[in-house]
């Protein structure tokens, strides 16, 4: 799995430049007089104060909640002095707050937790920052701000908010466009607040209609069996946005199966089969749009830098951020040598 950029910053989420540290000064003070910017050091790959991150996720049953877990082991193995208590993964709530507590009881340092449900886990979360333990809330959110001390993940909404700009561009000069969706899982925010961002982004083109909308569970068989569904429905679509690369794949057999071609098909997360498909450019998927698993290395480099005490190379304040949203970036054949190192399995 490959690692996260390192563009300038250790979480690798921003392009900072890794030069000297932002000060507040003015080129007519004398030196002595200017302000030091971030007074204390800022984190970098040199070894620091030995760290313990205690990493709490969902069960690794999909391609991109396996590419977190893999992030996060590879970037914790970059630095000798950080010690990484992972657990298990589990999708039952019940099952992932017991594995929390148990980091809790073995006192971490820090604690990364991608919770299975953000509002579920919440409490536990208050538990941790209540010990003295500082939070990291990775991607899914926890309802109180007070559960965590930094939150990072992707951003949803932007997620269909580029499908469908990507889309709309694409059928801009087609008169009756037809567009159908191939959601997640109903029941979880991230779902609605991807839909929400797609249908904002089609109230731009007049031309086009969302005439269809199947939500899927993330798996290749739910995909393979929405798809089918949505295909036999609709006799002529335009373009397809399927919110998740896995169920994808179950789509992509379901469009093959049907013998249809006559459309786009705009996928999401990042996927290596995503990508190779629209490198090879020999079926209808020509984008996926980012949601990067790496977003877990950023999480452990977060989680390293508040252990010690430090702060972010390239900003000056002394302390990191309380939110880090990471892009969601349309990979295409144009740009698709750029992204596919980032592919997951």
């Amino acid at each position: 799995m490959p690692e996260t950029s390192r563009r300038g910053l250790l979480f690798g989420a921003a392009a900072v430049s890794t030069g000297a540290l932002l000060t507040a000064c003015t080129s007519n003070e004398p030196k002595s007089a200017q302000p030091a910017g971030n007074s204390q050091p800022a984190a970098d790959d040199k070894p620091g104060k030995p760290v313990t991150i205690g990493f709490a996720g969902p069960q690794a049953d999909h391609g991109w909640l396996n590419a977190i877990n893999v992030n996060a082991k590879s970037r914790a193995e970059k630095y000798s002095e950080v010690t990484l208590e992972i657990t298990e993964g589990s999708n039952d709530t019940a099952a992932q707050i017991g594995q929390v507590k148990t980091l809790i009881n073995k006192k971490v340092d820090v604690l990364v937790i991608l919770p299975a449900d953000g509002k579920a886990l919440t409490q536990v979360g208050l538990e941790a920052m209540r010990a003295g333990i500082p939070v990291v809330n990775l991607d899914r959110i926890f309802a109180s701000p007070q559960a965590y001390r930094c939150w990072v993940g992707g951003d949803n909404y932007g997620m269909g908010l580029n499908a469908g700009h990507y889309i709309g561009e694409q059928l801009k000069g087609k008169a009756n466009a037809k567009v159908v969706e191939l959601a997640g899982i109903d029941n979880l925010e991230l779902t609605k607040q991807r839909s929400q961002g797609f249908a904002d982004a089609l109230k731009n083109y007049p031309n086009i209609k969302l005439v269809a909308r199947q939500a899927a569970e993330f798996t290749v068989e739910s995909g393979q069996a929405k798809m089918a569904q949505l295909l036999q429905a609709q006799k002529q679509i335009d373009a397809l946005w399927n919110h998740d690369d896995d169920q994808g794949v179950g789509a992509l057999r379901a469009i093959q199966q049907a013998g249809r071609d006559e459309f786009i098909m705009v996928g999401g997360a990042g996927a290596k089969s995503a990508m190779d498909a629209i490198k090879a450019d020999n079926s209808v998927i020509k984008a996926t749009v980012l949601y990067p698993p790496t977003m877990a290395a950023s999480a452990i480099d977060l989680a390293r830098a508040l252990g010690q005490s430090k702060g972010i190379s390239g900003l000056s304040e002394m302390e990191i951020p309380t939110s880090l949203t990471l892009y969601s970036a349309v990979v295409t054949k144009d740009n698709i040598d750029q992204y596919l190192p980032t592919g997951f399995n």
